[in-house]
């Protein structure tokens, strides 16, 4: 396996907002944004990618906004996004159109439960505004040598206040989420957090700045912007809006 990966970056192209647009060559997913973190090791990077395949696993390390009461409307403009995302779906069912549209597999050569298909201009948009018919990412599950279609993903700027997300989608039903307080491995350790019960890392044990830097790590507070998974082939709002997929082979 290739072992020089670039990490997991989400993007945006407004440097007057802190994001950048991914330099032409990069594997880079749009829509995070890594405040000019770099980590271009591939132990590094490989290790993003392992740590998103479980969302709820990661404790410390993910921040999720907070459910808030339902208020009138919300249920139908919950729906509206849904359906929108299923209409945004049903071009590229066959894998082969998205490719063909200029979505980008986000490292295939790496094994995830979770294939991104972006499409950079999508995400470049999302920064200004929320269109749910042109989302970041489509998210793809390996089928054999192919890939079936499950979900989307929508991004929206880290410096996005909760109000801000709720208009885009309500919170009483969805719930954003990003990675925080993300301790880099040093030089010569970045393998650890490949490990079991690792220090470093989205699962790791350092959590804060002060126990990163006694371990001579390198600390971010916030890694990624906000995301949010949509599932519309799910029948139920729990699935439908789940921050992990588990059962893509019911369907």
């Amino acid at each position: 396996m290739r072992t020089q990966v670039f990490v997991l970056v989400f993007l945006t192209a407004i440097v007057a907002w802190g994001q950048q647009q991914p330099a032409a060559g990069h594997d880079e997913m749009p829509g995070m944004d890594m405040q000019g973190m770099s980590m271009s090791h591939g132990e590094t990077g490989m290790h993003a990618m392992h740590s998103m395949e479980g969302h709820m696993d990661m404790g410390p390390h993910m921040k999720m906004t907070a459910l808030r009461p339902a208020q009138p409307g919300d249920a139908e403009r919950a729906q509206r996004v849904v359906d929108a995302a299923r209409k945004a779906c049903a071009k590229y069912l066959d894998y082969h159109a998205a490719l063909a549209d200029g979505f980008k597999i986000f490292h295939p050569e790496l094994p995830q439960k979770i294939y991104h298909f972006t499409d950079y201009q999508y995400a470049i948009e999302e920064a200004f505004r929320f269109n749910p018919e042109r989302p970041t990412s489509l998210l793809y599950e390996k089928h054999g040598a192919g890939y079936k279609l499950v979900g989307v993903m929508y991004t929206a700027p880290r410096r996005f206040r909760e109000d801000q997300l709720n208009e885009r989608i309500p919170l009483s039903i969805a719930q954003w989420h990003e990675h925080v307080n993300f301790c880099v491995a040093p030089a010569g350790r970045k393998l650890e957090a490949l490990t079991a019960h690792p220090q470093f890392g989205l699962r790791g044990s350092i959590s804060t700045q002060e126990a990163c830097d006694a371990a001579g790590g390198t600390f971010h507070p916030v890694v990624f912007g906000w995301m949010v998974h949509v599932y519309p082939f799910e029948t139920d709002q729990k699935s439908i809006w789940t921050v992990d997929h588990k059962d893509g082979d019911r369907h």
